[in-house]
């Protein structure tokens, strides 16, 4: 642990999933924060248990391209796609490159990765179909937001979107969550997170949070939050965001 960090003294929750929040906490953590540890989202199978994403990643070859929207689709895509080599993929477009990390370091040939990582900016970014149809595959969340499968059918790509995994809640112990209520700030990695917290909390308690990108700073925003947004939108980016947060307290929003 680094002493006399730019986050020495400051108590910040984490409230990402058990399996993904070390990352981000031991970081905070070398920063010299003291953290808590509060799992607002669980990742679980889709509720057909992984078969439609199995049976899509059987014949990825059928596809003129691939779109994968979290680290969670990357890593259970590269999990079933045993048949394909990887780099014989189509393209993968990549929200973020929290997303194309594991697809990248797998030898996927990820050509594309928005410079936000929204569904926005994928869509602005991605090129047009082949003039005589392409079809793509959208590797998500069960529940999402729909922009993104909407803007990709308008623009002509024939559709498939398959569910790689379910963001749940998980259980919350009480005292865990007092202590939460106490600290100074509370990071977000998912949108979701930001409902869940917000109404086992009681509100904005603590008021500041500390947001990965627009969508769920915006919805902190709208819940009554004080929001710093991680730019660039990664863990990197959340922990240089605490950094700042902890040099001015608060003194700079990007959403007002």
């Amino acid at each position: 642990m680094t002493t006399g960090g730019p986050l020495t003294g400051h108590r910040l929750v984490v409230t990402r999933a058990v399996d993904q929040a070390p990352p981000l906490a031991e970081a905070l953590i070398d920063q010299g924060a003291e953290v808590v540890l509060l799992p607002m989202v669980a990742i679980v199978d889709p509720t057909d248990g992984g078969a439609a994403l199995a049976a899509a990643a059987a014949r990825l070859g059928d596809y003129d391209r691939i779109v994968v929207t979290s680290p969670n689709g990357a890593r259970r895509l590269l999990d079933v796609a045993g048949n394909l080599p990887v780099a014989d993929w189509p393209p993968v477009a990549a929200i973020g490159p929290a997303t194309a990390g594991p697809l990248q370091a797998a030898g996927a040939p990820v050509d594309l990765v928005p410079g936000e990582a929204v569904a926005e900016s994928l869509l602005n970014a991605l090129p047009d179909p082949p003039d005589d149809g392409g079809r793509l595959l959208l590797v998500r969340a069960e529940s999402a937001r729909e922009i993104l499968p909407a803007g990709l059918v308008a623009a002509g790509w024939d559709l498939e979107v398959v569910a790689a995994y379910r963001n749940v809640e998980p259980a919350v112990e009480g005292p865990v969550l007092a202590e939460a209520r106490t600290a100074e700030a509370v990071t977000f990695t998912a949108a979701s997170a930001v409902r869940r917290y917000h109404d086992l909390a009681g509100g904005p308690r603590p008021v500041d949070a500390l947001c990965i990108g627009p969508v769920s700073g915006g919805l902190a925003h709208n819940l009554g939050f004080r929001v710093a947004e991680a730019n660039p939108h990664s863990v990197s980016g959340l922990v240089e965001a605490a950094c700042r947060w902890a040099g001015s307290r608060g003194g700079f929003r990007r959403l007002s």
